[in-house]
């Protein structure tokens, strides 16, 4: 049975395309069955709307606080049924009842290789700490930002004379490859979250799945 995911967005959309991408091509076994927006501006509705899938906006800033934003939320998720929340640029923090109510079916995607860098502005961070790799993690999401068990992460190596454009370009182009890849797993049910571990395979994973940056497996 094909996966349902339910894709929560902020912005252009850009990993929500590489999802759409690899849904009709047959390389994610699963289908976007709504894409939800904090902001009604969001490109990524436009990408939704050009490849038929419903959206909806709630918009954050017409409720007085998060947990009605929050049960306007749940109610546009509730009108479709999911296997999956995918936070794909979703620019808003969760409160933790609304995380623990989706426990083991809401992931998220960080431009940096977490621990190191949660929350924004991470290309320019890392730069400034002057490390040799970037890149991102997939990760289950708890009530700890961007602190959740972590699945996989994707190497992107820090180059001479980088600027913050230039690493988020590349690291934005690895976080293609792999969160369809990640999304995949769960679809074909070889991924859960069991307690504070994540199981692959049927395999607790003593770390992440590293992948370099051209997409291969280092494990």
């Amino acid at each position: 049975m094909t996966a349902r995911l339910s894709v929560l967005i902020s912005g252009r959309g850009s990993n929500l395309g590489a999802i759409l991408h690899a849904c009709a091509t047959g390389t994610l076994p699963a289908q976007v069955v709504q894409v939800i927006s904090n902001r009604p501006q969001a490109g990524g509705l436009d990408l939704a709307a050009a490849a038929g899938v419903p959206t909806a906006v709630v918009d954050h800033r017409q409720f007085a606080d998060r947990r009605d934003f929050e049960r306007a939320l749940q109610a546009q998720l509730d009108a479709v049924s999911c296997d999956l929340i995918v936070l794909a640029g979703f620019m808003r923090v969760l409160t933790a009842d609304f995380v623990a109510r989706h426990r083991g079916r809401l992931v998220n995607i960080h431009p940096s290789l977490l621990p190191d860098f949660p929350g924004l502005h991470t290309h320019e961070r890392a730069l400034a700490a002057g490390v040799a790799e970037h890149g991102a993690s997939v990760h289950f999401v708890t009530a700890a930002v961007d602190g959740g068990p972590l699945i996989a992460q994707i190497r992107v190596p820090v180059q001479a004379g980088d600027t913050p454009d230039t690493l988020a370009a590349r690291v934005l182009a690895a976080e293609h490859r792999l969160y369809p890849t990640v999304l995949g797993w769960y679809a074909q049910g070889r991924l859960a979250l069991a307690g504070e571990r994540v199981l692959l395979d049927g395999l607790w994973l003593a770390a992440p799945v590293q992948f370099a940056a051209a997409g291969e497996r280092n494990d």
